[in-house]
């Protein structure tokens, strides 16, 4: 049977650990870990950064982090701790799903910008 996107994100959700942004900061603090904003370049535009973060949009995310893919970026490394968040929480889980399907075993789903902002999580101009 097909899948529908509430499928889809039970699934992720289910798989994908969720960090709260306190948890978050901590794990920003702690180093070596990559943040990446999943939100499409005109959002991050509009509202800037977390400090620090790769944007790679939803649909660029499995050629970037393949490195394989003529478009991979070397900031996509399988050891490394990946946090991710969009606007909500929705795409970045699905992302975090996906790179689990890649072989990434330190992902989480750090949740929406805006709660990360106004945890007092630093942002930067895009």
């Amino acid at each position: 049977m097909a899948k529908n996107v509430k499928d889809l994100l039970a699934e992720a959700n289910s798989t994908v650990p969720k960090l709260s942004p306190t948890e978050a900061a901590e794990k920003m603090r702690a180093g070596d870990v990559l943040v990446v904003d999943v939100r499409d370049p005109t959002e991050v535009q509009q509202s800037g950064r977390i400090k620090g973060a790769v944007n790679v949009s939803r649909g660029m995310l499995e050629f970037r982090a393949d490195p394989e893919s003529q478009y991979h970026n070397p900031v996509f490394q399988k050891d490394k701790t990946i946090l991710l968040h969009c606007a909500s929480g929705g795409r970045s889980a699905l992302a975090g799903k996906t790179l689990q399907d890649m072989g990434y075993t330190s992902v989480f789903n750090i949740g929406g910008f805006k709660d990360l902002t106004e945890a007092g999580i630093d942002t930067e101009p895009a």
